[in-house]
């Protein structure tokens, strides 16, 4: 199986979702294709305008304001939906012509919600994460089994979780160390409920494990948690959501990367996760090999929350695989962690990184950032809804034309 954090690791020591929508639920069989909107017809004939960016591993999916999916980077598993295996240097639409009101890109799969709350992903399979039922991978959109309506979707590493319109979690894929949540806790190709009872606002996927905030504003995370991932104070793993420690009120979590790293899943990369409380804080948890909990320490993991350093006020806060960033309430973008391939996108170019928040270089304003499960980039949408990415580009996941990494904010092609 390609190991994105190992291949990645080789890399630098030779030289990672903006929103969830809300949430819908009946037993009706999805039909294929859905049809599509004008708009999404002729948006190839257009310059694109982005309202969502969402990072993979080593690719990036975006969606337009007409309801298109356009993806780039690498495509081995067939995770840019467009029916190839090539990889693309800038926005491809993906196939079939569906309009979507939400998109997710998960280390080397992709899923989206369309205009009728219907989950479509496409890519690697293996594990069942696609949800359909099978391990066949897919090169284009493919609905996901059980006839479920979902309001928002977050693709992981091994496995995806989504929220109903009724704030019932649900998760699909890989379950060695409890990461679905569900009962029996096993391998899962279709959707299968998340246990608790607990009314989820939004289930994050991550590596290895998951985190989800509730509609009374608390937290909850599963899964691995030998570095302390889902802060609870321990480091035993867990099967079904327990509460991350410290009493706080959360608006979003959002668990980080902690990539599957060998064939059989028996290892795991450190992972955190981090959230924004009501009142506009940021804290994360788990491990920090490179200053990624931005509490100003480089090495060393924590089991219950800290706060981020600076005193900033956040409308979000988005871990990635070794790194972290973040959009203030003024809309300035900020990134905390390891810099080996530019991926903060700050002055000064790749380096070591850093352990608190720093700006992103550029003076663009922007109402969202992503990193992506297993990866070294980063992506923005700027206020006026157009779309920068930085850091590692071997495979083209920056969309600016280039194979060639940028330590600083570049404007993918093709856009308005």
């Amino acid at each position: 199986m390609f190991q994105p954090s190992r291949f990645l690791t080789a890399i630098l020591l030779a030289g990672t979702e903006i929103a969830v929508a809300g949430c819908g639920d009946d037993t009706a069989s999805p039909t294929s294709p859905e049809a599509a909107g004008p708009a999404a017809a002729s948006a190839a004939a257009a310059a694109l305008s982005f309202t969502r960016v969402s990072v993979g591993g080593y690719h990036t999916c975006g969606l337009t304001s007409g309801g298109g999916i356009y993806c780039w980077g690498g495509n081995e598993y067939g995770q840019l939906g467009d029916g190839t295996h090539s990889r693309r240097t800038g926005p491809t639409p993906v196939s079939g012509g569906l309009v979507f009101v939400q998109v997710s890109a998960g280390t080397n799969h992709t899923c989206g919600v369309t205009a009728q709350n219907r989950v479509y992903c496409w890519g690697n399979n293996e594990g069942g994460r696609l949800g359909d039922g099978t391990a066949l991978e897919r090169t284009v959109p493919t609905a996901v089994g059980g006839g479920r309506r979902f309001v928002g979707v977050r693709a992981g590493t091994l496995h995806t979780c989504a929220v109903n319109q009724f704030n019932a979690g649900f998760c699909w894929g890989s379950s060695r160390f409890g990461e679905l949540g569900t009962d029996p806790t096993t391998q899962q190709t279709l959707p299968a409920r998340v246990l608790g009872g607990h009314a989820f606002r939004r289930v994050v996927a991550g590596g290895g494990f998951t985190c989800g905030v509730t509609t009374a504003d608390k937290a909850y995370c599963w899964g691995y948690n030998l570095d302390a991932e889902l802060g609870d104070g321990t480091y035993r793993n867990r099967s079904k959501p327990v509460p991350v420690s410290g009493g706080l009120s959360f608006s979003q979590v959002v668990a980080g990367g902690g990539d599957i790293s060998d064939a059989q899943g028996d290892e795991v990369d450190p992972g955190h996760a981090c959230g924004v409380t009501t009142d506009r804080r940021a804290y994360c948890w788990g491990y920090s090999s490179s200053g990624q909990l931005g509490n100003g320490v480089r090495d060393g993991g924590v089991r219950s929350p800290v706060a981020v350093g600076g005193g900033l006020r956040w409308n979000q806060v988005i871990a990635g695989l070794n790194h972290t960033c973040g959009v203030t309430t003024t809309n300035l973008a900020y990134c905390w962690g390891l810099n080996g391939s530019g991926e903060l996108g700050i002055s000064g170019g790749p380096g070591p990184g850093v352990a608190s928040p720093t700006r992103v270089a550029g003076g663009l304003l922007f109402s969202g950032v992503s990193t992506g499960p297993g990866g070294a980039h980063t992506c923005g949408i700027t206020t006026e809804n157009q779309i920068y990415c930085w850091g590692y580009n071997a495979f083209g996941q920056l969309g600016d034309g280039t194979l060639t990494n940028r330590s600083t904010p570049v404007k993918v092609v093709g856009q308005s």
